[in-house]
């Protein structure tokens, strides 16, 4: 008899409104698998209760009766259920120091963690993800914090008139609106700002795709990193209103060695060997977004030395807005010191003293780090997710939990994203025992 799935209410902010399954899979699912859900009621979900209850689950506070719990941010300490199967965004795999307590309990109640964000094919590409979504409501802010930044400093711009991503009613009424802004810059320009504005994207990734997604309702030239000093250094009217540069490794690095050539798996075995030049590229920007994934084995894309260099003089460097999709705190971008909402989402960074002021007006760089940046667009994100969770759940609810890690009948690319089971790290996490004693210290 396959096993029950609750879908627990997410409450980590009031912005949360995503779910990792939509009604209409419910409903296929218990038809095709015979799988029950029980979901809890929430009065902010995007999809709602009423929703569930027509597609057959049963809607109630009390979650016991799953074995399977299904969420999408963090679930509280508290609410993790002994011995029971918890999938959810963990952040926990880099050992991050604020949720190793819930790894902790996690473990204490001899429960089993799936993290999403591994699981993976055979050649560790990402399966389910709202990295895609990150990228289409992190370009909608920046490009919007890019207008209210120039407003500031007295210059209009169409890209002032942007919303906030959650304020469209859906990802096609954005794209309506922001394809309707583009056909004003291509017939008339940026309005009162001169030259080209030039919007450089560090990575090309999943995240990186929605942001290029986006960019393509404008008119965008896009750009060889080559070719970018040129163009930064081209007179007005002779580029085109917005332009694009896409950042690779090879771009953002280059070896320690004089002789040594630049070869990506070795980046990645070895990035010690290798330095930081980011900052080469930084004066003919604009607009940077930064959608790389980043440990701090890693140099950095911008770092506090480089900003205060730049900022501290008598005429700043053009990059005025740093979209930190990625938001890593003092992470690729140094300056990112903080995360922010979605009714909040940008900060003034004053390089020297590394404090933050609200808003967008100032002589630092603006900072965009909203870090739950789907839920600014959760219908669409939340039916992305549960296409591909979906054809995942049938194995879960059929799978013996009962039995030891080396018998789980799973698939592997779910099996190789269980970190805990049934009180213990699996072999390929057992790295995070030494975090998980760190943070106990």
């Amino acid at each position: 008899m396959a096993a029950v799935v609750g879908i627990r209410r997410e409450d980590k902010n009031e912005w949360e409104r995503r779910v990792p399954l939509i009604p209409e899979d419910v409903a296929s699912l218990r038809k095709e698998h015979g799988i029950q859900f029980i979901v809890q009621p929430s009065p902010i979900r995007v999809f709602k209760d009423e929703e569930y209850l027509a597609a057959g689950a049963l809607v109630q506070e009390d979650l016991s009766g799953a074995d399977i719990l299904l969420a999408v941010k963090e679930i509280p300490l508290p609410l993790v259920q002994p011995g029971k199967v918890h999938l959810f965004f963990s952040h926990t795999i880099k050992g991050q120091a604020y949720n190793m307590p819930l790894l902790q309990g996690i473990l204490e109640r001899k429960a089993t963690l799936i993290d999403y964000e591994r699981i993976s094919d055979e050649q560790n590409r990402r399966l389910i993800f709202f990295s895609v979504h990150a990228g289409y409501a992190g370009t909608l802010e920046t490009l919007r914090a890019w207008g209210l930044r120039r407003r500031s400093e007295g210059v209009e711009t169409p890209l002032a008139q942007i919303l906030p991503a959650h304020e469209y009613p859906d990802l096609d009424a954005a794209k309506r609106h922001l394809t309707g802004i583009g056909a004003t810059i291509a017939r008339d320009g940026m309005g009162e700002h001169e030259g080209s504005v030039i919007i450089g994207i560090a990575g090309y990734g999943n995240v990186s795709r929605g942001c290029q997604e986006i960019l393509d309702c404008l008119p965008v030239i896009p750009l060889d990193v080559a070719d970018l000093p040129a163009a930064a250094a081209a007179r007005p009217g002779t580029l085109g209103p917005v332009a694009m540069v896409i950042f690779h490794e090879e771009n953002m690095v280059e070896p320690r060695a004089e002789e040594a050539q630049f070869v990506l798996q070795d980046y990645y075995r070895h990035p010690e060997n290798y330095r930081g030049v980011f900052a080469d590229h930084l004066p003919h920007l604009d607009i940077m977004l930064n959608t790389i994934y980043w440990e701090d084995r890693y140099p950095r894309l911008v770092t506090r030395k480089w900003a205060r260099s730049a900022y501290g003089r008598d005429v700043p460097p053009r990059l005025r807005v740093i979209g930190d999709i990625s938001c890593d705190i003092h992470g690729a971008v140094e300056l990112t010191l903080k995360a922010t909402m979605p009714d909040e989402p940008c900060f003034v960074v004053d390089p020297d003293r590394m404090e933050a002021s609200p808003g967008v007006a100032g002589s630092g760089p603006v900072i965009m780090s909203v870090d739950n940046l789907p839920c600014e667009l959760p219908r669409e994100s939340s039916l992305s997710f549960s296409s591909a969770l979906k054809d995942m759940v049938a194995d879960l609810a059929n799978t013996d939990f009962g039995t030891g890690f080396e018998s789980l009948m799973l698939p592997s690319y779910l099996k190789k994203a269980a970190i805990t089971h049934r009180g213990a790290l699996t072999p390929d996490y057992r790295y995070l025992q030494e975090h998980l004693d760190r943070s106990g210290r």
